[in-house]
C-alpha cells in the first residue's frame, strides 16, 4: 500500500541521502570556486588559539538557520518528496554544520581550531560545563511544556524559541566537548579507534540490518534493557567490522568502502 499510494517511509537511514545530497552540492561549489570555504577556514585557524570565537561563529550561523525554520514549521513537520524525506526545521542546520566541517577541513587542519595540539585540547572539562547549562536549561522548558502550559499542539511560538536558542547551544558546546576529548586522547601508536579508522565509513553503511535482526533476536529475551542494549551495541560493532573488513576485500571495493 505505501508503495502505491505513499508515503514512503525511509526510517533510520533517511540521512544518508540528506549527506548525498549535500555532498553533490560542496562539489557543484567546488567547480564554482575553489575559495568559498577559506572565510570559515581563516576562523578555523584563529579558533587555534581562541576556540570560544568558533564557537560562537557557530552557535551564531546554527541559531540563524535553525530558529527561524523551527518557529515556521514546528518540531515535526517533514519536507517529503517519494521515499526521500528531511525533517523540516532541521535541514538548514543540517547543512550549517556539514559546510561549516567542510570549512575547518579544507585546509590547515593541524593548524586550526581541531589541532590536537591547539586551545580546544586543553579546555575540555570547562567545554563539559558549558554544555551542561544549556542542558539543563532545555529540561527546564520541558517541565514548563509538560506541567505548565499543558503539552499543547502546536507549540507556541515563544515555546520553540527558547527551547531552539538552548538546543543550538547545547549542540555546539558538547560537539566542542566532545572533540576536544578525543583530540586530547590522541596517543602515539595505533589504538583501537585509529585500527577503526579506515572502516568506519564501510560499517555505517553496514550497520543498519545488523542492530535491527539483534534487536529483533534479543527482542523476547528476558535480559534487562542495559543487558540487551549492550549487548546490541558491541556485538553490532564487531559484526559491522568484520562483514566491512570482508567487502573491502572485494575488487574495488575501497573505493566506496
Amino acid at each position: 500500500k505505501t508503495m502505491m499510494f505513499g508515503p514512503w517511509p525511509s526510517g533510520p537511514i533517511w540521512f544518508v541521502w540528506v549527506l548525498m545530497t549535500f555532498d553533490l552540492t560542496a562539489s557543484l561549489l567546488y567547480r564554482v570556486s575553489p575559495h568559498l570555504l577559506e572565510p570559515i577556514n581563516r576562523l578555523s585557524i584563529m579558533g587555534f588559539e581562541r576556540p570560544s570565537k568558533f564557537w560562537l561563529f557557530l552557535v551564531v550561523v546554527s541559531a540563524a538557520a535553525y530558529l527561524p525554520m523551527l518557529v515556521h514549521y514546528g518540531q515535526n513537520y517533514w519536507f517529503e518528496l517519494g521515499p526521500f524525506s528531511v525533517q523540516a526545521s532541521r535541514v538548514l542546520l543540517y547543512a550549517s554544520y556539514f559546510f561549516i566541517g567542510a570549512g575547518i577541513g579544507a585546509a590547515n587542519l593541524e593548524g586550526g581550531v581541531l589541532s590536537a595540539h591547539g586551545r580546544l585540547t586543553e579546555r575540555r572539562w570547562f567545554w563539559t560545563g558549558v554544555t551542561l547549562i544549556p542542558y539543563a536549561l532545555m529540561w527546564v522548558m520541558i517541565y514548563i511544556k509538560r506541567q505548565i502550559i499543558g503539552n499543547p499542539d502546536p507549540l507556541p511560538g515563544w515555546y520553540l524559541a527558547a527551547y531552539g536558542s538552548f538546543y543550538v547551544l547545547f549542540s555546539a558546546s558538547i560537539l566542542f566537548a566532545i572533540l576536544a576529548y578525543f583530540l586530547q586522547s590522541k596517543a602515539v601508536g595505533p589504538t583501537l579507534l585509529d585500527r577503526m579508522q579506515s572502516d568506519a565509513y564501510g560499517m555505517f553503511l553496514v550497520h543498519y540490518p545488523i542492530v535491527l535482526w539483534l534487536q529483533y533476536w534479543l527482542f523476547d529475551m528476558d535480559l534487562p534493557a542495559i543487558a540487551k542494549a549492550a549487548i546490541a551495541f558491541f556485538a553490532t560493532v564487531a559484526l559491522s567490522w568484520a562483514a566491512t573488513a570482508v567487502l573491502r576485500k572485494l575488487p574495488g571495493a575501497n573505493y566506496v568502502l
